[in-house]
């Protein structure tokens, strides 16, 4: 079974974008990687919130994207302008429309 993430981070004011950016750019090997889907989004109704959703082709797959050195550099990057608020949820991904 697919292994989904759901997860959100607040920046601190004004690096919204630049974060969100950060994130992006490191999308590209993660398909290499496992990675099915990855999605960043801002949130609608806070201004200093990133949402990320990710599947992948199983838990272990992602986990080992955590030590790829492109992931550690955008991680490493962005974290002096995080605030220290996460949320994550963990799923089984069971289907639906581009999975």
């Amino acid at each position: 079974m697919r292994f989904g993430y759901i997860g959100s981070m607040k920046v601190k004011p004004g690096h919204r974008a630049e974060v969100a950016a950060v994130l992006i750019e490191a999308a590209d090997g993660l398909r290499a990687a496992g990675c099915v889907l990855y999605l960043v989004t801002e949130s609608a109704t806070d201004e200093d919130t990133i949402w990320v959703t990710e599947v992948w082709e199983s838990k272990e797959h992602h986990d080992a994207s955590l030590q790829m050195p492109e992931v550690a550099a955008a991680i490493g990057k962005v974290m002096p302008v995080l605030t220290g608020e996460f949320t994550q949820q963990q799923t089984n991904v069971l289907g639906g429309l581009g999975i």
